[in-house]
C-alpha cells in the first residue's frame, strides 16, 4: 500500500498484458489503512463506435422510432465501470474485451477490504454501512477522469455506465440513487436486491441480527457451507474460471452480524423504491435453485438470490427499468456458459447504444 501523500501508479495486473491496476488509498478505519484497486482494460477502443453486425442491430432496434436523439458532437468518450460481488473480486477478462471492442474504455474496481483490497489485517469484506463504498466509488471515478483525459487528450468529461453484480448491485443502486446525474446507465447483473424468500424472512433476519450487531457487530454466524456456485464456476471444479482462494474461497467469507444489518438495511431501502434518474438494465437468470450439494442443473441456474422477487424489485428502482431474462444462465451471467454470455455482451453493447449519455 502506498505511504500517506505517495502518488500511486498503474502496476502491470495478474490478468495479463492488457490490464493494469491502480491502488486508491482511502480514509483508515478501526482496522488499519484501507485502499480500493482500479483496473484497466489498456487496449483503446476503436476509432469506429461499434462493429457492422452491432451497428445493423440497432439501427433495427431504432428503425420504427418516434423521436431519435440529436447525434452527439461532443465526442466526450465513453467509459464502463464494473463493480464486483460479495467474497468477489473483477476476472471477467472476456467483459472487458467485449465493451472496449464496442468503443468503451473499460474500468473495474476491487471495493476495499475484496480481492486485490484485500490486506492481512483486515477483516474480509467487512463493513457496517454500505454508504462506507462511495468513498471507493469517488475515488474511482475521479481517476477514471484523470486518466482518461491523459489517454485521449479531451477535456471533455467521460460519459459513466456503472455495471455491478450481486451485492456490488445493491451497493450501486443505493448509490445511484443518492448521486442523481452523475451515470449515463446502470446496469445490474443479477443484483442483490432482496434476502432470499421474502420481505417478511428479511424483518424476521433483521430482528434476530439487531442485538448481535449493536453489542458484537463482527460475530460471525455458523451458516451451512454451501460451495455449489463456487463449483459450478470454478475451474477446479465443473466451471471454466481460475478463482483466487484467499479472494473468492469456496465457503465464502465468513457472515458477520455487522455485515448483516447493513446489507438488510439496503435490502429494506429499495423495498421502500428509490428514484434513479438514469435507465437501468437489470439482468438475470431464468430461474433460481438454492441448494448445498452440487448437481448439474446448476450449471444453468442461479444459485444464490431469487430472481423472480429480484424481479418484481428492479421494477420500483426508477422510471426507465427494463429486465432482461437469461435461461441458461449461472448467477453472473457473464460467467455462464458461452452462448449465454455471449448473449449478454450483445445486449449490453446494444443497450448502452440505446442510452449514450
Amino acid at each position: 500500500m502506498s505511504t500517506p501523500g505517495t502518488k500511486a501508479s498503474w502496476q502491470a495486473d495478474f490478468l495479463g498484458a492488457n490490464f493494469e491496476a491502480l491502488e486508491l488509498e482511502l480514509t483508515p478505519d478501526e482496522e488499519g489503512p484501507v485502499c480500493a484497486t482500479l483496473v484497466r482494460y489498456t487496449v483503446p477502443p476503436p476509432a469506429t463506435a461499434r462493429p457492422r453486425r452491432l451497428r445493423d442491430a440497432f439501427a433495427d432496434l431504432t428503425r420504427h422510432a418516434i423521436r431519435r436523439e440529436a447525434p452527439r458532437h461532443d465526442k466526450a468518450p465513453r467509459v464502463v465501470l464494473y463493480v464486483h460481488g460479495w467474497a468477489d473480486y473483477f476476472l471477467q477478462n472476456e467483459l472487458a474485451e467485449s465493451l472496449a471492442a464496442s468503443g468503451f474504455h473499460f474500468y473495474a474496481i476491487d471495493l476495499r477490504k475484496f480481492g486485490r483490497s484485500l490486506r492481512r489485517w483486515q477483516t474480509p469484506g467487512y463493513t457496517t454501512d454500505l454508504a462506507v463504498y462511495d468513498e471507493d466509488l469517488e475515488a474511482a471515478l475521479a481517476a477514471i477522469d484523470a486518466d482518461v483525459a491523459r489517454r485521449t487528450g479531451t477535456t471533455s468529461p467521460p460519459t459513466v455506465h456503472m455495471m455491478a453484480h450481486s451485492l456490488g448491485g445493491l451497493i450501486a443502486t443505493l448509490w445511484a440513487d443518492r448521486h442523481p446525474g452523475r451515470l449515463a446507465t446502470l446496469i445490474l447483473n443479477s443484483p442483490w436486491l432482496e434476502l432470499q424468500g421474502s420481505s417478511l424472512i428479511r424483518s424476521i433476519a433483521m430482528h434476530l441480527v439487531e442485538p448481535f450487531a449493536r453489542t458484537d457487530p463482527k460475530r460471525a454466524f455458523r451458516l451451512p457451507d454451501m460451495p455449489a456456485y463456487w463449483e459450478s464456476v470454478s475451474s477446479l471444479a465443473h466451471g471454466e474460471w481460475t478463482l483466487d482462494p484467499q479472494w473468492r474461497p469456496r465457503a465464502s467469507f465468513p457472515i458477520r452480524a455487522g455485515w448483516s444489518k447493513a446489507v438488510l438495511a439496503g435490502h429494506a431501502a429499495v423495498e421502500r423504491k428509490l428514484d434513479i434518474d438514469a435507465p437501468v438494465l437489470v439482468m438475470l437468470s431464468g430461474r433460481t435453485r438454492i441448494q448445498g450439494e452440487w448437481s448439474a442443473e446448476l450449471m444453468r441456474v442461479d444459485a444464490v438470490i431469487d430472481v423472480e422477487e429480484t424481479a418484481r424489485r428492479a421494477l420500483g428502482l426508477g422510471r426507465r427499468t427494463a429486465v432482461f431474462r437469461y435461461p441458461g444462465a449461472l448467477h453472473d451471467v457473464f460467467l455462464s456458459r458461452r452462448v449465454v454470455r455471449q448473449q449478454a455482451y450483445r445486449d449490453v453493447a446494444i443497450w448502452l447504444e440505446s442510452y449514450p449519455g
